[in-house]
């Protein structure tokens, strides 16, 4: 799921662009970025001696964007059209998949 969703950064960086808070440098590079980490942090838990530091560190990304989950509630313009509804319940689910990686830990 982390693979697919940070290959996703690099064959669509503008739908990410969209949403990144503009209080926020460089957007392209932090898409990229946050393309890599995801798909680090998935390959991570396919070798038994890095899933635990890969758990960690999807927790921890995961916690980052819910920055942007929190910006995107702002306006129609930040929340890239999306219904409201849907954004916010993005909001628990983020934590939700916290949970379910700290669970395999």
């Amino acid at each position: 799921m982390y693979i697919v969703a940070g290959i996703l950064h690099f064959v669509k960086p503008k739908a990410y662009m969209r949403i990144m808070p503009n209080y926020l440098p460089n957007h392209k590079e932090l898409v990229y970025a946050s393309g890599v980490a995801e798909i680090v942090h998935g390959i991570g838990l396919c070798i038994p001696l890095l899933k635990r530091m890969a758990i960690i560190g999807i927790i921890l990304m995961l916690a980052v964007f819910l920055m942007v989950h929190f910006y995107m509630l702002r306006g129609e313009k930040e929340g890239a059209g999306i219904p409201k509804w849907i954004l916010l319940l993005r909001i628990p689910l983020q934590f939700g998949l916290m949970y379910w990686a700290y669970w395999y830990f």
